[in-house]
């Protein structure tokens, strides 16, 4: 991911990508293991967990 951070910010800024359809689930900081497992697995339907502190 970190190989194409600016491509995609640029791509979003531009308008000609969109996050949400990147992001699956968004989450508070404190469920990320359970968050990160369920992502791995592609439990109920989770591509991208976005992570809140």
């Amino acid at each position: 991911m970190k190989r194409y951070e600016r491509q995609l910010r640029d791509m979003i800024i531009a308008g000609r990508a969109k996050p949400s359809i990147v992001v699956s689930h968004e989450l508070p900081l404190d469920q990320a293991p359970s968050a990160y497992e369920k992502c791995d697995k592609r439990i109920e339907g989770r591509t991208k967990v976005d992570l809140h502190p």
